[in-house]
């Protein structure tokens, strides 16, 4: 099982290889007539090319190109009319003689759409009446009965996410814009909230610098942040974190000699809760820690956690 497992990806990896040989300056052309189009994109095919058409117009939409699928049997019944003569329409079919999509391009022309097609031919009825062409002529199927459209899909997801990527970096998408198309993700909630609605503000370990080291530790306990903040909320001198307190003792094993100043960072990362947590997030990650505190110099209002988040 694994040996026909590592032949299909084999077989799928020297077919996009192959595609790749195949890119000219035509998806450059695509690119532009997409850009230029002041409508959307709709993409039209059926059985597993309609699969992949879904997806790619999914990442399409999601990446700044608003876009539609739409299935050639619901066009004949009448779903024709969310076609714009704005818009460019992409038609997925490995043979190029999908009787279904065949049949939507006469409209198209008459609609004066600009006709992009994804076909393994170029000379098949659907790639000879598209103003461009992305050709995805693969070397063979996984399929061993070359039945089962395996590798030719592939071939045509990999267009489709070349084009969404291509599109994406020629407007500029930023992270912020992908969050706002994903507003119920987890990128999204990064992207779009701030420290202030996620700090904990709620009983703060605070400890003063005359503490034992007991206190800092049942402190630390109580808290459940695994760290003591040392001062008050209105004036802070460091931070102990478990860290600091494993160092210390390292250092001298005797607890009792351990004063809060010895375990202490004097200079604790503190942030404004107005900053968006991604870019926070980014700090911690650069600085490798997992807490920071929120508040305005050594005034304290928080305590921000990125692994409880």
């Amino acid at each position: 099982m694994k040996d026909i497992a590592k032949r299909v990806f084999e077989v799928e990896i020297e077919s996009l290889q192959h595609v790749v040989g195949l890119i000219d300056d035509s998806f450059t052309t695509v690119v532009e007539a997409i850009l230029n189009s002041s409508g959307k994109v709709i993409v039209i095919g059926i059985g597993k090319s309609g699969l992949i058409g879904k997806k790619i117009a999914a990442t399409l939409s999601s990446t700044g190109t608003p876009s539609f699928f739409l299935h050639p049997g619901d066009a004949f019944h009448g779903d024709l009319g969310i076609i714009g003569s704005e818009d460019a329409v992409i038609l997925i079919s490995y043979s190029g003689e999908t009787d279904e999509v065949l049949k939507v391009i006469p409209f198209l022309k008459w609609n004066k759409n600009v006709i992009i097609s994804i076909t393994g031919n170029i000379n098949s009825t659907i790639a000879k009446n598209s103003r461009h062409h992305l050709n995805i002529k693969i070397t063979r199927e996984a399929c061993p009965l070359a039945l089962a459209p395996t590798s030719s899909t592939t071939a045509a997801l990999v267009m489709g996410d070349a084009l969404a990527i291509a599109l994406m970096e020629s407007r500029k998408f930023q992270e912020e814009d992908f969050a706002r198309f994903h507003p119920g993700g987890s990128l999204g909630r990064k992207l779009l909230t701030r420290v202030k609605d996620l700090m904990r503000t709620d009983n703060l370990p605070f400890i003063q610098t005359d503490a034992h080291f007991t206190d800092v530790l049942l402190r630390m306990s109580e808290g459940k942040l695994g760290m003591v903040i040392v001062g008050d909320k209105n004036h802070i001198s460091g931070l102990i974190t478990d860290g600091d307190l494993r160092r210390a003792l390292l250092k001298n094993p005797d607890a009792s000699k351990l004063s809060v100043e010895d375990m202490m960072t004097t200079n604790p990362v503190i942030v404004d809760g107005d900053e968006f947590v991604s870019q926070i997030e980014g700090l911690m990650m650069d600085k490798k820690i997992t807490n920071v505190l929120v508040g305005n110099n050594r005034k304290i209002v928080g305590v921000y956690q990125i692994y409880n988040q």
